[in-house]
């Protein structure tokens, strides 16, 4: 089969249209984790991560702010996110156990964010201590 210099000339436009396509395609299919705002459902942050734990960790590298993100049931067990600004961050059910959190901001000015009792000590021990009877 011989392909005249004019046929492929005259296709080189619908090859660009389907390379275009097909990136377009790419990017639109984008895996991962979404963080989002836990009042808007807004996306703060779209990492290609494919936990929690990882998606929080590449935000924090790019920048310690997840304020007002949605954690809720995130396991982010050993994480570091010291220096993270999670005020108004929603963290019920998340596992916090071992994640480096010196200097973490946990509510903004002010501090309304009320603990239950049988919250406090998740929350003392994922902040480093150790609780004794």
């Amino acid at each position: 089969m011989s392909i005249s210099k004019q046929d492929v000339l005259n296709n080189i436009d619908e090859v660009k249209k389907y390379i275009l396509e097909s990136e377009q395609n790419k990017e639109e299919k984008v895996i991962g984790i979404a963080i989002k705002n836990r009042l808007t459902g807004s996306i703060i942050f779209q990492s290609t991560k494919t936990t929690f734990r990882e998606a929080v960790q590449d935000r924090l590298e790019s920048s310690a702010n997840l304020c007002g993100a949605n954690l809720s049931g995130a396991d982010l067990n050993g994480a570091d996110l010291s220096g993270a600004n999670l005020s108004g961050a929603y963290l019920s059910g998340a596992d916090l156990c071992n994640a480096e959190l010196q200097n973490a901001k946990f509510y903004g000015k002010g501090g309304s964010v009320r603990l239950t009792k049988s919250q406090l000590p998740n929350f003392l021990t994922a902040l480093g201590f150790i609780l004794e009877d």
